[in-house]
C-alpha cells in the first residue's frame, strides 16, 4: 500500500534525524504513532502526515521537525512539500501506473494482503428461534454477518459460519400449541387464540402457521400430541428459514442445535466445572454464578429454584464448546437488547480458565422502515414485517446493500421507495450502474458499428485479442503522460487495499459500501469528462486499462458484499 510505503519512509527519516541530532531532544522512536491521511486541500498533495505530536519530545516547532525529516525523504515514488506541521506527499504517475498493473495482474486477488496473523474464526450470527419468519432485524444480521465472513476470508482468515438454533425451552411448546389451534381451525372447529394479552403471549398467532397446518393434515392424521406438533412445526420453520437464507446469499457451515447441546450433557458439565472451581453458590434455592468477580455488575442465576437452567447456562456451555473446538477467535453478532449478556458470558469464559478476549461481540441496532419519507412502525404495515416480504418488495441486491451500508452500531433507516428506484439517489443502483457502464465501455471497444446510411460495418476500435492483451499484459509505460486526467481515479483504486485492511481489522462492512460509492462517483466523473473510445489508440489503451481497473475493483468489492455485479442495466 502507498500509505505503508510513505509511513515506512517517514519512520526511517525520523530515526535518521534522531541519529544525526537534527530532531532536538528526541532520541526514542519506539512509541511514535503517525497516520497517513488525505490533505483537506488537494493542492497540497495526495497524502499528508501530521508530525506535530513529536514537538513535545523534540522540543522543536512542528515546521522545523517536518523540514528536518524531509531531508531524508528522497524517492522517485513521490515529491515532498511542507505546510506547517504537515509533510505532504504527491506520488508519482509511475507509482500509480504500477499499482494499476498490479490490479490487472492480480484480478480477484487484488486487495488481499500478502501476510497476516491468520486466525481460525467462528462467526455466529442471526441465531433466531425456529418459531416464525425472520423479521427485518434478522435480515440486517444475516447481510452483515455473511459480508463480514466474506471480508475476513478475503483478508486471509479461516472463517467458520454458524447459526445457533434456539430450539430448547418453552417457545417450542408454544409453537406446538399454536399449530394445534391452526389444525383445529382447518378441521372446522370454532376455536381461536386467547384475546387476553397475558394468555396470548403463550402462543404464536401469526398467519404463517396456517399453511403449516394444511401441510400437516396432508401428511398426517390429526393429533393433539403437542410434542409431535412442536417437532413438526419446528422442522418446517427451520426449513423455511434455511430456504430464505440461501436465497439471500447467506450460507452457514453449521446449524448448531441448543437442544442437542443439552442432550450431550455439556450444559450440566459446565455447571459442575463452575461448582468445582468455587464459582457458584446457593441463594433462595437457586444456584448463582459469581460473575461480579469478573467485571459483571452483579452475580447471575444459572439454575433456578425449580431446578431448570436459565438461558445463560446454555450460553456458557455453547461458548465453551466453541473454544474446545479449537477456534482462535469467536465473533458474535447480537442485537442491542443482548448488551447485558456480554459481561456475563465473558465472565464465565474467564472463570473456566479461558481467555475472555477471544470473544468479540458486535452489538447491532435495529432497522426502521421509511416509506414516502415517514418512519413506519414495525408490525403496523403487515406486508413489510418480514425479511421475506422486504426482499420481495425491493430485491436481494437492494436489501443486502442497504442492510450493509451503515455501521452495525447505528440504527438503519431503510427507505423502501428509494431502494426500488433506478436513479443515482439509490446507492446500490449507483454502484451497479458504474460496474455496468465499465463493462459497456469495454464491450464498445471491441464492437463493430453499423453505419445507418450505408449499412456497412465500421471496424471496431480494438480487437478482442488486443483488449485481452491489454488487460492481461498491461505495461505501465502506456500511461506515461496520459495519467493526469485519471489521477483521482487511480488514487481511489489504490485505496481499496487500505479499505480492506481497516475493514477487516475493525470488523466493519459499511466502509466497503462507502468506498464503492466513492469509487463509482470518481468513475462517473471521469467518464463524463473524458472520451474513452478515441482515434488516439495509445490514449484509448491507457483509459481502457483504467476502466478495467475500475471494473475489477468493483467486482471484488461487490463479491464481498454479495451484491450482483451486472454487466448490463
Amino acid at each position: 500500500m502507498i500509505k505503508d510505503l510513505l509511513l515506512n519512509d517517514i519512520t526511517r527519516g525520523i530515526k535518521e534525524g534522531c541519529k544525526a541530532g537534527k530532531l532536538g531532544q528526541m532520541t526514542d522512536t519506539n512509541n511514535i504513532t503517525l497516520i497517513v491521511e488525505k490533505p483537506k486541500n488537494p493542492d497540497f498533495g495526495d497524502f499528508a502526515v501530521n508530525i506535530s505530536s513529536l514537538a513535545r519530545e523534540a522540543k522543536m516547532a512542528p515546521p522545523m521537525i517536518a523540514n528536518a525529516i524531509s531531508e531524508y525523504l528522497k524517492s522517485e515514488d513521490y515529491t515532498v512539500s511542507i505546510v506547517g506541521g504537515f509533510i505532504n506527499f504527491k506520488v508519482s504517475d509511475r507509482l500509480l501506473a504500477k499499482n494499476l498493473k498490479e490490479i490487472l495482474d492480480k484480478k480477484s486477488e487484488y486487495g488481499r494482503p500478502a501476510k497476516i496473523n491468520k486466525e481460525k474464526i467462528l462467526l455466529e450470527y442471526v441465531s433466531a428461534n425456529p418459531t416464525g419468519p425472520f423479521h427485518i432485524g434478522h435480515g440486517r444480521w444475516a447481510a452483515m454477518g455473511s459480508a463480514l465472513a466474506n471480508l475476513l476470508k478475503f483478508y486471509g482468515h479461516d472463517v467458520y459460519q454458524e447459526f445457533y438454533i434456539n430450539d430448547a425451552g418453552s417457545q417450542i411448546q408454544k409453537l406446538g400449541n399454536s399449530l394445534k389451534i391452526r389444525i383445529k381451525q382447518e378441521l372446522g372447529e370454532n376455536i381461536d387464540f386467547p384475546t387476553d394479552e397475558a394468555e396470548r403471549k403463550n402462543y404464536y398467532p401469526g398467519d404463517y402457521l396456517i399453511p403449516v397446518a394444511k401441510k400437516f393434515l396432508q401428511e398426517h392424521e390429526p393429533t393433539d400430541d403437542v410434542k409431535i406438533l412442536s417437532d413438526y412445526a419446528k422442522k418446517e420453520m427451520e426449513e423455511k428459514q434455511k430456504e430464505l437464507l440461501n436465497g439471500f446469499r447467506v450460507h452457514f457451515d453449521n446449524f448448531y442445535s441448543e437442544l442437542d447441546l443439552h442432550r450431550s450433557g455439556k450444559v450440566d458439565e459446565c455447571v459442575k466445572k463452575l461448582k468445582a472451581a468455587g464459582k457458584l453458590y446457593e441463594k433462595d434455592g437457586a444456584l448463582w454464578f459469581k460473575s461480579s468477580e469478573y467485571g459483571d455488575d452483579q452475580d447471575r442465576v444459572i439454575k433456578k429454584a425449580d431446578g431448570s437452567n436459565t438461558y445463560l447456562t446454555a450460553d456458557i456451555a455453547y461458548h465453551i464448546d466453541k473454544l474446545n473446538r479449537g477456534f482462535d477467535r469467536l465473533i458474535n453478532i447480537w442485537g442491542a437488547d443482548h448488551h447485558g449478556y456480554v459481561a456475563r458470558v465473558k465472565a464465565s469464559i474467564e472463570a473456566l480458565g479461558y481467555n475472555p478476549n477471544k470473544l468479540e461481540i458486535l452489538l447491532g441496532q435495529l432497522v426502521n422502515l421509511v416509506i414516502n419519507g415517514e418512519e413506519v412502525r414495525m408490525g403496523k404495515r403487515k406486508n413489510m414485517v418480514t425479511l421475506d416480504d422486504l426482499i420481495e418488495e425491493v430485491g436481494v441486491d437492494a436489501t443486502r446493500f442497504w442492510m450493509e451500508m451503515r455501521n452495525i452500531d447505528t440504527t438503519l433507516d431503510f427507505d423502501i421507495e428509494l431502494a426500488k428506484r433506478s436513479t443515482d439517489e439509490n446507492p446500490v443502483f449507483y454502484v451497479q450502474y458504474a460496474y455496468a457502464r465499465a463493462c459497456s465501455i469495454l464491450r464498445n471497444a471491441i464492437s463493430e458499428k453499423l453505419n445507418p446510411d450505408t449499412g456497412e460495418k465500421t471496424p471496431a476500435p480494438m480487437s478482442e485479442k488486443e483488449l485481452d492483451e491489454l488487460k492481461n499484459n498491461f505495461e505501465p509505460s502506456i500511461m506515461d503522460n496520459r495519467v493526469k486526467e485519471g489521477r483521482k481515479l487511480l488514487l481511489k483504486l489504490e485505496e481499496f487495499k487500505s479499505v480492506i485492511s481497516l475493514s477487516a481489522q475493525n470488523r466493519t462492512v459499511y466502509t466497503i459500501c462507502r468506498y464503492v460509492q466513492e469509487l463509482a462517483a470518481e468513475f462517473h466523473s471521469f467518464y463524463n469528462a473524458n472520451r474513452v473510445i478515441s482515434e488516439d489508440k495509445e490514449l484509448m489503451k491507457s483509459r481502457l486499462a483504467l476502466i478495467e481497473g475500475v471494473r475489477q475493483i468493483l467486482a471484488n468489492a461487490l463479491d464481498i458484499l454479495q451484491v450482483t455485479a451486472p454487466e448490463k442495466m
